[in-house]
């Protein structure tokens, strides 16, 4: 501010803004994700603060060590459970009340969802051990090589060749229909339409990254450089040697409360193979059956 006067920025009209009709540089996300994204943001916001304060909490600092603190998940809402330490043991609990007013999830929501530390840190226990034991390591470097197949691409990728599939073959049954006879003159606007639809599929396959796929000798480097052997970690039943091996084959759980069953994954590379993050997944998933015991 200066003898008087105040700078001010507005943003332009629609009207005004200039875009790219063709993509100047491969697409950080794709329109299907900014529009989601965008989409949910503001349904975040329309129910304002009341409607913030219900939505899934972030990291905080505590004072207790939670052995699965932010790795599991209510499969009804999907939203990650809460620790709840009670005087006979330690339990993950996703309230119904805590649910942002009108979710339709409401309506198949129970009152409040628990799930007990022991069970699913025995069961999970048990499925790692067995997955990183010495006689189980080459399968379990075959299962994980495996599950990049038919994921090395991004989505986005997927979805582009799928647009050019289809709009070279209606092209094809345009040039059909007028070697039948069809009149080309009525077809000008559709045969315009999908061979603009054609080159802009084309382009963003082009321009797609290429897929990143590892090979078996990078899963077993991976897993020759675990900072501590697996059975000695679950075996001790350690809070903090188990907390460290959880963050570093990157577990995840999500729980089903209807059939007491968890379904549990883990990315051993996911977290430091930069191949993994781009492209392929490298998960191994599972279903554990976990006992129906109240709380």
């Amino acid at each position: 501010m200066a003898a008087g006067h105040v700078t001010r920025f507005r943003r332009s009209n629609p009207d005004r803004i200039v875009r790219s009709r063709r993509p100047a540089h491969p697409a950080i996300v794709s329109v299907e994700d900014f529009t989601q994204a965008q989409l949910m943001r503001r349904s975040k916001s329309a129910g304002g603060l009341r409607t913030a304060r219900k939505t899934e909490r972030g990291g905080r600092p505590t004072t207790r060590a939670y052995l699965f603190r932010g790795r599991i998940r209510c499969a009804v809402c999907g939203r990650k459970m809460e620790a709840s330490p009670r005087k006979h043991g330690m339990y993950y609990r996703c309230p119904a009340r805590t649910l942002a007013p009108g979710s339709p999830v409401l309506e198949t929501h129970p009152p409040a969802v628990y799930l007990r530390e022991d069970l699913i840190r025995d069961a999970v226990n048990g499925w790692l051990a067995k997955v990183f034991a010495r006689e189980n390591v080459d399968a379990t470097v075959a299962a994980l090589v495996a599950s990049q197949h038919g994921r090395g691409e991004p989505d986005g990728r997927e979805r582009a060749k799928k647009r050019l599939t289809d709009a070279e073959a209606r092209l094809r049954r345009f040039q059909d229909a007028i070697a039948a006879g069809v009149d080309p003159a009525a077809l000008v606007d559709s045969i315009n339409q999908a061979q603009a639809e054609r080159a802009a599929a084309q382009a963003e396959v082009r321009n797609a990254p290429a897929p990143n796929v590892i090979s078996d000798a990078e899963v077993y480097a991976r897993i020759d450089s675990l900072p501590d052997d697996v059975g000695a970690a679950v075996s001790s039943a350690r809070p903090d040697r188990l907390a460290t091996l959880y963050m570093v084959v990157d577990l995840q759980v999500r729980y089903v409360p209807a059939e007491h069953v968890a379904d549990v994954s883990i990315r051993p590379l996911g977290r430091v193979n930069s191949a993994c993050v781009r492209g392929a997944s490298c998960t191994l998933t599972t279903r554990l059956r976990l006992p129906d015991l109240s709380w």
